[in-house]
């Protein structure tokens, strides 16, 4: 018999119902936690965990600007046109031209945009990978500052060192490797994913585009003034509700917030637009 311990081999001892009871409650809390994240797809490391959707911003924003810039651009120039003249041809001459122009503009924009911070990144690492060049009393210099940045964070003094070598160890001796390392902890650049300059433009042009249809194509097929006007008003509308709406959800932000912000934005420069072309009621001859 071995005294000290519940359910040791030859102890006839039930331990207390209070210590089944907890270590029962424990295990269940801790199953049930695991079974929920795996249900719901949530893992952080472990079992436990939760989404971030951070990662999706460079091509979500290129998304979601292009679309939004596609739809109320073109749909406020054609209600801005309609509030001067009544010109169906005119009116759809204009959405077009709106649709090209727009779409090839987002694209060199956002091309020279991306193309531009990639370049930035890349000098940065030519510089950070040149200190290293420099010998042994360089590359301590850089393994200082970097126990530095991890000390910064709360860490302590000797296990910020200890990080650091580590980190400079398991690079094996490749400078890139090590490059890599000091780029994402000072200047927050991760090499392995630079930005696309072509991926970006592609995505704001096509995205724009389709943003630019649904105005212009509610347009298009409708020869009445005042059916035509309010058509495009309804689904310039419900096109920046949805906009908004799957902005919000793919960023896993609160869906309607997002709505009235980019719905509040559409109306605002479509009535702008109107109340130019009212002002200068030209009459196309």
């Amino acid at each position: 018999m071995t005294n000290g311990a519940y359910g040791s081999v030859g102890d006839d001892t039930t331990p207390p119902s209070s210590v089944v009871d907890s270590t029962t409650i424990n295990v269940d809390e801790e199953t049930a936690l695991l079974e929920d994240g795996q249900n719901k797809g949530m893992t952080h490391g472990h079992g436990i965990g939760h989404k971030h959707y951070s990662d999706r911003t460079p091509w979500l924003r290129a998304a979601v600007l292009g679309a939004n810039d596609g739809l109320v651009s073109v749909a406020s120039l054609i209600v801005g046109f309609a509030g001067s003249s009544d010109d169906h041809r005119l009116m759809v001459l204009s959405g077009v031209a709106a649709l090209v122009a727009g779409a090839l503009s987002m694209a060199c924009g956002e091309y020279v945009s991306v193309a531009t911070q990639k370049d930035t990144e890349a000098a940065d690492m030519a510089r950070e990978k040149e200190e290293f060049m420099k010998g042994p009393q360089a590359m301590q210099r850089e393994l200082l500052e970097l126990a530095g940045i991890y000390e910064a964070r709360g860490i302590s003094p000797a296990l910020a060192l200890q990080v650091a070598e580590e980190l400079h160890a398991a690079a094996d001796g490749d400078i890139d490797e090590i490059v890599k390392v000091h780029l994402r902890e000072e200047l927050n650049v991760d090499v392995d994913e630079l930005a696309n300059p072509l991926q970006a433009a592609v995505t704001s042009a096509c995205c724009f585009s389709v943003g630019a249809l649904l105005p212009l194509l509610a347009a298009i097929f409708i020869t009445n003034y005042d059916v035509r006007l309010a058509v495009v008003i309804v689904v310039t509308t419900i096109g920046l509700v949805i906009n908004g709406m799957l902005g919000s959800f793919l960023g896993g932000a609160n869906m309607w917030k997002g709505a009235m912000r980019v719905l509040i934005g559409g109306w605002l420069a479509m009535i702008g637009t109107y109340g130019v072309g009212k002002a200068f009621n030209v009459s196309a001859a």
